[in-house]
């Protein structure tokens, strides 16, 4: 059974950067990774998604430009490279994996997801 674990979360001030991991472990086959977002009070959103070959990648528009979205499939790990961070990324962060054929960056179609790791920004 697949399973997702993320790191890489914390405290940094606006302008500053992180790096999120999410390592996946168990039976794997081709998966679509996509990271979420949810902070206090807002739905859960759609940050990125990455395909299994990572030849096709989206990205929400509040953080195009900003934040970049890569896997390593040797080492089982997604990666999401968050730049010029802002007070309104503050959010946990949750990586999720979709077997789905056809491609999506839904929520909905995501079956695993990990426990998330909370990101802040403030100074």
């Amino acid at each position: 059974q697949l399973q997702l674990v993320e790191s890489g979360g914390g405290l940094v001030q606006p302008g500053g950067s992180l790096k999120l991991s999410c390592q996946a472990s168990g039976f794997t086959v081709a998966y679509t990774i996509g990271w979420f977002r949810q902070a206090p009070g807002k739905e859960r959103e759609g940050v990125s998604c990455i395909n299994t070959n990572s030849r096709r990648t989206t990205y929400a528009d509040s953080v195009k430009g900003r934040f970049t979205i890569s896997r390593d499939n040797a080492k089982k790990t997604a990666y999401l490279e968050m730049n010029s961070l802002k007070p309104e990324d503050t959010a946990v962060y949750y990586c999720a994996a979709s077997s789905r054929i056809m491609w999506s960056c839904v929520a909905s179609d995501f079956a695993t997801w990990g426990q998330g790791t909370q990101v802040t920004v403030s100074s």
